[in-house]
């Protein structure tokens, strides 16, 4: 089982759009999904429960965390690891951090064979949740906005990953910086150049050379709200923005060797 987190150090950044529609992209294959919401705001969960093509776990993500011996008994081929109001306390708790992280890689050994692919979505403040993601992980994935703030915290979440790869988890790889709502403005056009410039080691190359990156466009607002990918809402907008899509996740998927 290939994990795959999306990490970021800045909310808003429509992560949870991008891991929601990758999970229906990956199901699309065939493949057995496992998705892992750890955001007490709960943006996959409600959106894969509301589509109604996941089955939702028999425990919940703040339960992997923070009880022992914990698996799936109810597995299915797209499985959902629900978020739920507990996981603000997590952060709380300092003295059993390593007891979550422990906890956590035990589950997902438990599950390694059920599934053929896991993505965690984590909370934007860099707390236990979003280091012990890391630190399990094969991959990680960052969205980020074109606006200065995340272009400004590019390093920072750079070094973040590296501190995480050369101390704890040396299997970790870094897929890729993937910019998101991209507008056509020129404000975000010159934005976009100045990642290209600066950082186009770290970014996801499709297979025609360009750099991968995600369209702000209302149709996948409209499937995330309906829990659905964006080439089922029978209209022209979502068929256009999935044909994105899909370049995106099919470099994705290269980089992973699926």
């Amino acid at each position: 089982m290939k994990k795959v987190v999306a990490s970021n150090q800045k909310g808003g950044v429509g992560k949870s759009a991008i891991i929601c529609q990758y999970a229906h992209y990956l199901n699309s294959l065939g493949l057995r999904v496992l998705v892992i919401d750890l955001d007490h705001q709960k943006n996959t969960t409600k959106a894969l429960i509301t589509g109604g093509a996941v089955t939702v776990a028999n425990v919940s993500a703040f339960d992997i965390l923070t009880k022992e011996d914990q698996t799936i008994s109810n597995p299915e081929a797209f499985t959902l690891v629900q978020a739920t109001p507990e996981l603000t306390a997590i952060e709380k708790n300092g003295t059993l951090h390593n007891n979550f992280a422990t906890n956590y890689q035990k589950f997902l050994k438990s599950v390694d064979s059920l599934f053929d692919v896991c993505l965690i979505d984590t909370n934007p403040n860099p707390d236990i949740r979003q280091v012990a993601s890391l630190i399990v992980s094969d991959y990680v994935l960052s969205p980020i906005q074109l606006n200065q703030e995340a272009i400004d915290g590019i390093g920072g979440l750079l070094k973040q990953i590296q501190a995480i790869n050369q101390k704890l988890n040396p299997n970790l790889k870094l897929i890729g910086i993937l910019p998101n709502i991209v507008e056509p403005t020129p404000f975000q056009k010159d934005n976009l150049k100045a990642i290209v410039q600066h950082f186009s080691k770290y970014l996801i190359k499709n297979s025609d050379g360009s750099y991968a990156f995600v369209k702000k466009t209302t149709a996948i607002a409209e499937a995330q709200a309906q829990g659905i990918p964006t080439n089922k809402l029978g209209k022209t907008s979502g068929f256009t923005a999935w044909a994105e899509l899909k370049t995106v996740f099919e470099s994705i998927n290269k980089f992973m060797e699926i």
